[in-house]
């Protein structure tokens, strides 16, 4: 594989995005970003993307509508515009260059796999689920991979919830330093006749925290990208998240211990519920069992910087301790 020359950002303006940008610039490429603002090119353009496209090293795209919001008509909608869309627009640029980029990777998200607390869920062993969440994720997918893309790689990237000074990590860290860091409890929840018609209510079930919480640090989603970039034979959907998937009850626990908290409340369903809504996203969040295994990466000799969810958050607390 040769040295990076360009690299081309679509819809990388948020967290995962900027570490992105951050790395590929630091290795010497030139980066290119794409979004609803520029600053190098705007959705709907297609012949700006075009002409940044043509020619370029790596395309990534990020873009899509953050599912950390309540799931009524509109945002259910737009989240899946905004994935779809994009990713379409894209295809039919990419399909009429001459030099396209030799690799393109494609957000998506280990959500689409099926509630899973018997196994891990695998590239080669994992079963879809169910669901608004699990549509959205089979209908990016499609799109990414529908058509003839002749010399490009696609590669779906399959995350896990990402650690790091940013993202998901916040509002759980906010929970526990007020003391109710504790594990969050499924149960009964009655659920309206439209939630279970569009798909957005769950019935996970399944007792005390023993939901499996899989998650990756995102200096390990960086390394990971550019280790799959390097690859050839790394192509399709891939996993991405770190081997040490732990319950949910054992993640609030390292959690409180990486901010000094020796106390969490627990929280069940049913103060979820109301909470949730005030806080305008969804419990499935917190309650799905998302147990997802890198096994394509490991195969291929990915080593993980941060495998284990301790190592993973006192680098996280660390950095914000020198950085505040």
């Amino acid at each position: 594989m040769s040295p990076l020359g360009h690299v081309v950002l679509a819809g990388a303006s948020g967290f995962i995005g900027e570490h992105l940008e951050t790395y590929y610039r630091g290795l010497g490429a030139r980066v290119s970003r794409i979004g609803r603002s520029g600053p190098d090119a705007r959705w709907g353009d297609r012949a700006g993307i075009a002409a940044l496209l043509e020619g370029a090293d790596l395309l990534i795209n990020m873009a899509g509508k953050s599912v950390n919001c309540r799931y009524h008509e509109a945002n259910r909608a737009e989240i899946l515009r905004s994935r779809v869309e994009t990713t379409r627009e894209l295809r039919e640029i990419m399909a009429g260059l001459v030099n396209p980029p030799p690799v393109w990777m494609n957000a998506s998200t280990a959500t689409i796999y099926r509630d899973a607390r018997d196994r891990p869920m695998t590239e080669s062993a994992g079963e879809i689920g169910r669901g608004f969440s699990v549509s959205i994720a089979t209908a990016w997918e499609d799109e990414f991979f529908a058509g003839e893309l002749p010399g490009v790689r696609r590669v779906a990237l399959r995350m896990a919830i990402v650690l790091g000074d940013r993202g998901a990590l916040v509002p759980l860290t906010r929970l526990a330093r007020f003391g109710l860091g504790g594990p969050q409890i499924d149960g009964h929840w009655p659920a309206t006749r439209t939630r279970r018609e569009t798909g957005v209510h769950h019935g996970f079930g399944g007792g005390g925290g023993g939901q499996k919480m899989s998650w990756i640090h995102i200096d390990d989603v960086v390394s990971a990208i550019e280790f799959i970039r390097a690859r050839p034979s790394l192509a399709g959907a891939i996993n991405l998240s770190a081997p040490g998937a732990v319950t949910n009850a054992e993640f609030m626990r390292e959690l409180r211990a990486s901010v000094g908290v020796p106390i969490g409340l627990p929280a069940f369903r049913w103060m979820l519920e109301p909470a949730m809504a005030v806080l305008r996203t969804e419990p499935e969040m917190v309650l799905k069992s998302r147990w997802v295994y890198p096994e394509a990466l490991e195969n291929a000799g990915f080593a993980f910087g941060y495998p284990t969810l301790p190592s993973a958050l006192r680098q996280i607390a660390t950095y914000r301790v020198m950085s505040a």
